[in-house]
């Protein structure tokens, strides 16, 4: 039986999203759109589960964009395609669990997508970022959106309309990423830092996380309004008082999500 296109794992209240396509330099599938969706919906819903990483299977890609030979091309049947992955990016985005991506190679095109749709972004040293698009008469729109979101408009300019490849310290300078690991200390790093994030409050990040995205359009004003509301509704949980007392009684505190 042939592997899925997507895998989904739950460990230690991690839950990790695997593109799985290794020969095709993880490209993705319309297959793995479907699951991926599918897979948000689970981590979102378990209880269980306080932090989601994405990467890609293999050592050489994290994701190389959309499948151009196996059904992500430009045909008539494209435009669903395409929906459906601008909604997983901007489900990605508005996530209410912390995010991490595990980049550990190749990051392109639509994989770019994924990647500035998460909350922290872990690169190895050696990995390759770009938007590639304009090298076969294409254009990175729906990414678009994200990246003039976290990196200034020149330079975002001149990687779109160039399509040339970046290292990783040239994504890091323009705030694609957020940090960069030596690849032997690579896959230690991403642990350390989803075992820390598995070990903040849940209730707190998610109302946190939601909070955000609410005020990103409104003006300052009502922003700052609303997010007093939201730290009142933080204060009030169970977790934040024990986060207190812990605190005060100089010991780690035992967050239970409530």
């Amino acid at each position: 039986m042939p592997e899925k296109d997507l895998l989904y794992e739950v460990v230690n209240h991690v839950a990790t999203i695997t593109i799985n396509r290794v020969t095709q330099r993880n490209a993705i599938s319309p297959d793995a759109l479907t699951l991926f969706h599918e897979y948000l919906d689970f981590a979102e819903a378990d209880e269980a589960v306080h932090v989601v990483c994405i990467t890609g299977a293999g050592d050489k890609a994290f994701c190389s964009g959309a499948d151009l030979a196996g059904g992500m091309g430009g045909d008539a049947d494209s435009q669903s395609l395409f929906d459906r992955y601008a909604l997983l990016i901007n489900r990605l985005a508005t996530f209410p669990k912390p995010t991490v991506a595990r980049i550990n190679g190749y990051c392109l095109a639509g994989g770019t997508g994924f990647m500035l749709g998460c909350d922290i972004v872990i690169a190895k040293a050696s990995a390759k970022f770009g938007t590639p698009e304009v090298n076969v008469g294409l254009f990175p729109m729906m990414i678009g959106a994200l990246i003039f979101r976290n990196v200034p408009r020149k330079k975002a300019m001149e990687m779109i309309l160039l399509g040339e490849k970046l290292t990783a310290e040239q994504a890091l300078d323009m705030g694609l990423i957020t940090r960069v690991v030596a690849d032997a200390q690579f896959e230690a790093t991403v642990q350390d830092v989803l075992a820390a994030l598995a070990a903040k409050s849940p209730i707190g990040m998610r109302i946190g996380k939601k909070a955000f995205a609410a005020v990103e359009q409104m003006p300052l004003e009502e922003a700052v309004l609303f997010l007093g509301g939201k730290l009142a509704e933080v204060a009030a949980t169970d977790d934040a008082r024990e986060g207190i007392l812990a605190f005060l009684e100089k010991r780690a505190p035992q967050f239970k999500g409530k």
